[in-house]
């Protein structure tokens, strides 16, 4: 059985969940459409259908050692992205540390692939629990409270097995996500999320008026708040000023409600630990720009301090920086 007839049994549950921004695909010409079917089959055949037979140890394994060494050749441009990074991250580092951080960066991402069709089984019940979670009393006092939050967090490790913690602590969290360009794809991804535990899927993109309607009535969000936004505000991250998302800030500030930090790190093979941190709470006597202004650089502060913890469990190949900035450091 292919993901693809899997989702198809789950019915309208799944796609009362899933939310993409739709009016894209209806814009697709028909070369794009044939290459998005051929794009599903080779997912279906070649990746999904082979890593779900595979024990999750397998899969993680196998996954990482075949995207660390296919990664930096399919991927030249992301790889050249990741070595400038880390060279302007780390200026100490030598070339070698740098490189061999940007391939087991590529490995960490081919165990995400890898673990996929088994992040489901990613939990900390059952007869083999695979996830540890620690600070979960942060959580029981907002629930306490009576009042949602604005999780955030960075693209460490396996991001995916944070959805099984959050949606069993805090009811009907709307999780938002990056949409694959391919419609089928992101279908099946998203049908993967939704076995793993996740509520209600947005796609960025689709507005912030799901994210406000949630928010009035005390559902939780959760948003990756550590990747460029050409819109956003320049805060200093690894000494470089980087365009950083103030949706999430902005939000907390007009409802009253706290920031949520949640991190992940990689113990072994498709295990982790998720963590969820103290909350950071907005300055209420603030405006909203003022608000932004003295929170922003608190959160990147915490970004930056749980990639230093583990450096090669982060997604280095994406722009953070703008090339001015490697300009300015020089590595480009």
């Amino acid at each position: 059985m292919t993901q693809n007839e899997n989702s198809s049994s789950s019915g309208n549950e799944t796609e009362a969940a899933y939310k993409r921004r739709t009016f894209i695909d209806s814009r697709a010409t028909f070369r794009e459409r044939a290459q998005w079917r051929v794009e599903a089959f080779a997912w279906d055949h070649i990746y999904w259908n082979r890593f779900s037979k595979k024990t999750i140890d397998q899969a993680s394994d196998d996954g990482a050692k075949l995207i660390r060494k296919l990664g930096p050749i399919f991927g030249k441009s992301a790889h050249r992205t990741a070595t400038r990074n880390l060279a302007m991250a780390f200026p100490e580092w030598s070339k070698e540390q740098v490189e061999e951080c940007a391939l087991k960066s590529w490995e960490n991402f081919g165990r995400i692939a890898g673990e996929l069709p088994h992040v489901h089984k990613i939990r900390v019940d059952g007869d083999d629990p695979r996830l540890n979670v620690e600070g979960a009393h942060h959580v029981d006092a907002i629930n306490a409270l009576g009042k949602p939050c604005v999780i955030i967090s960075c693209h460490m490790a396996n991001w995916e097995v944070m959805a099984q913690p959050i949606t069993s602590r805090l009811k009907d969290c709307v999780i938002t996500y990056r949409s694959a360009n391919n419609p089928h794809i992101d279908k099946r991804i998203a049908d993967a999320r939704l076995q793993n535990s996740v509520g209600t899927l947005a796609a960025k993109g689709t507005g912030t008026r799901d994210l406000m309607r949630a928010l009035a009535s005390k559902r939780s969000v959760a948003l990756m708040n550590d990747q460029k936004y050409n819109e956003g505000v320049p805060i200093p991250f690894f000494g470089h000023d980087a365009m950083t998302a103030p949706g999430p800030t902005r939000m907390a500030h007009r409802y009253k409600i706290p920031l949520l930090p949640i991190s992940t790190r990689r113990t072994a093979p498709a295990r982790y630990t998720v963590t969820f941190h103290a909350p950071i709470w907005t300055d209420q006597a603030m405006s909203a720009d003022e608000a932004v202004a003295d929170t922003l650089p608190k959160i990147t502060a915490w970004t930056e301090s749980q990639i230093r913890a583990a450096p090669d469990q982060w997604f280095w190949q994406h722009n953070r920086w703008p090339k001015e900035a490697w300009k300015q450091a020089g590595v480009m």
